[in-house]
């Protein structure tokens, strides 16, 4: 293999920060070269380096023969590299054909040849394996066909090197499996793939080479097939954290606390359950499966149909999430940037935002009380920040998902619903969250996880409820999980419970 993509000496400055402190690393043709670390490692900085994004203070960059002291974004696309972003830089109201030749000469000058457009698009997707209409506009497209559409992009300006930030975030497992296939045909010709991913299945499925990243500096950087998850999380957090799954010491209550019985509405059909005081109930299933409607019925978020909810014993009829609230249900959402945190307003307000009135005098808020609450959680959480009034959207991953968490524990909610409570953040954040947990069940709380991570839910759950399409296929015992036998009932295999 030949060096394609060289980092010298490249290091990054901010006020009172050192983003990236004399990184040093190469990249060969045609491998798939990880890229790993906990939020704040410096992985985001390194790489809109390379895009041109970010100019360092000092370093190298060499793409082929060419030596660089910084890249704009047009001087890193003229010279080979491709960066796929987590938010897609696709024009959702251009059909796909203008998307994939946007910024391409083609035609005259004032106006673009829509026939070569729609040519060149299709040859490049053709090329790809892709089915994907080139007149259908980008708007009406899957998450997974749009970053389809972001790879034959980068493909058209005839890409040596793609960069992929957590590209499987949002995607189901269908599109993720076809993504990681898309990785390979890539490599097959000749095109080098920096992935970068929290997911340590992914990168072990597919990548040749791992560098690890913390605090700004390079670690070190491995064959993957030579290394194990325990060495590599070893080197992203720089300590040994034992067992990636926290061993609880606490057993479930024979008390349900939640009975949901017949439970209709938004896609869901007959979804019946009980969840026992300091239980964790996993739930699996594939993405659209019906798991995060669920959730919101409960929550009062989405309008149910019919069906009983009873907590404690007690039948409520939840129609807002202040009712559910009031029960003593809380919800940790999917989607913590839109639905779970208040990004432009600082973690002093978020925090308190949901018990406000149980900190009010009427009219009056009382300042210390909700200060003390804030100070409270910042402690009891560990939220890396200089201050509590720091804006949630300046936090790292982790720590905005910890805020999330701190705004539902304020409201002193005793059955908390967590939804993908661990995405998208890095592995020690993940064991934080996990032991966070453990704490909460020993307290005699419930937890309703949902989760698309196997891994993750046999690891920390003491029963797993199955959805398909809409409705429960069974449930799996902790002594009884297995990989196989959950996605059957997954993919609606009834018989193999």
């Amino acid at each position: 293999m030949s060096t394609i993509l060289k980092l010298d000496n490249i290091t990054k400055l901010y006020p009172g920060v050192t983003a990236l402190d004399d990184v040093s690393l190469s990249f060969e043709q045609g491998e798939v070269h990880a890229i790993m670390g906990e939020n704040g490692a410096g992985k985001s900085t390194l790489i809109k380096t390379i895009g041109g994004a970010i100019q360092p203070n000092s370093g190298t960059i060499t793409i082929g023969e060419n030596s660089f002291d910084h890249l704009t974004p047009s001087l890193s696309s003229e010279n080979g590299i491709g960066v796929i972003y987590q938010e897609f830089n696709l024009v959702p109201s251009l059909s796909v054909s203008e998307n994939v030749c946007l910024g391409n000469k083609l035609g005259h000058k004032f106006y673009k040849d829509r026939k070569q457009m729609n040519t060149e698009t299709r040859k490049v997707l053709e090329e790809l394996g892709l089915d994907i209409d080139p007149d259908m506009m980008v708007s009406l497209l899957s998450t997974g066909q749009q970053q389809m559409v972001e790879i034959a992009k980068s493909m058209i300006k005839n890409c040596k090197v793609l960069i992929m930030d957590e590209p499987t975030a949002s995607l189901s497992s269908a599109e993720t499996e076809n993504l990681l296939k898309m990785v390979n045909t890539l490599k097959q010709k000749g095109v080098t793939i920096l992935y970068i991913s929290h997911r340590l299945e992914e990168v072990f499925e597919i990548s040749d080479r791992i560098s690890i990243m913390r605090d700004g500096h390079y670690i070190k950087t491995v064959n993957t097939k030579d290394t194990s998850r325990r060495e590599l999380i070893k080197l992203m957090v720089g300590r040994d954290i034992g067992d990636e799954y926290p061993k609880r010491q606490t057993k479930p209550e024979k008390e349900v606390v939640l009975e949901v019985k017949g439970l209709y509405g938004q896609g869901d059909e007959n979804v019946s359950f009980q969840l026992h005081k300091g239980e964790v109930l996993g739930v699996a299933g594939l993405v659209g499966a019906g798991r995060t409607e669920m959730a919101k019925m409960i929550y009062g978020y989405l309008k149910k149909d019919k069906g009983e909810i009873y907590v404690r014993g007690e039948k409520k009829d939840i129609r807002i999430p202040a009712e559910a609230i009031a029960s003593g249900i809380g919800l940790i959402p999917e989607d913590r940037k839109r639905e779970g945190a208040f990004l432009e307003y600082g973690i002093d307000w978020n925090i308190p935002i949901m018990m406000i009135k149980k900190a009010s005098n009427g009219l009056f808020v009382n300042r210390k009380k909700t200060a003390e609450i804030v100070d409270k959680y910042i402690k009891e959480l560990s939220i890396a920040t200089p201050s509590a009034q720091q804006l949630v959207r300046n936090l790292s991953g982790g720590n905005q998902q910890k805020v999330v968490v701190a705004k539902t524990l304020a409201t002193e909610a005793d059955i908390l619903i967590m939804d993908e409570p661990t995405r998208g953040i890095d592995v020690g954040a993940k064991q934080e969250i996990y032991n966070l947990i453990n704490d909460l069940v020993a307290q005699g709380k419930s937890v309703l996880m949902i989760s698309s991570e196997m891994e993750e839910l046999m690891g920390m759950a003491d029963r797993i409820m199955v959805f398909y399409e809409g409705e429960v296929t069974g449930f799996v015992d902790r002594q009884h999980f297995e990989q196989n036998h959950i996605m059957a009932l997954a993919s609606g295999i009834r018989e193999a419970a």
